[in-house]
């Protein structure tokens, strides 16, 4: 009985733990990949930026900063 009881204070805890380190390992993972992130012209100012062409990046809005493909 006292095995039975350890094993779901032991259980929840590690479910617990489990729900806040699941949305940092998956934003972790998606941002870990090291591939460049590129955007078209449009996608630029459909975020609210302006297509910089002369050195080929966003500048404003949601893609700030980002490579122009």
């Amino acid at each position: 009985m006292r095995i039975r009881r350890i094993f779901a204070a032991v259980a929840a805890t590690a479910a617990l733990a489990g729900l806040g380190l699941t949305g940092a390992a998956t934003a972790t993972a998606a941002t870990a990949q090291g591939a460049p992130s590129y955007v078209s012209p449009s996608q630029c100012e459909q975020g609210g930026g302006t297509a910089d062409l002369t050195d080929n990046t966003c500048k404003g809005g949601t893609y700030n900063g980002e490579k122009i493909d």
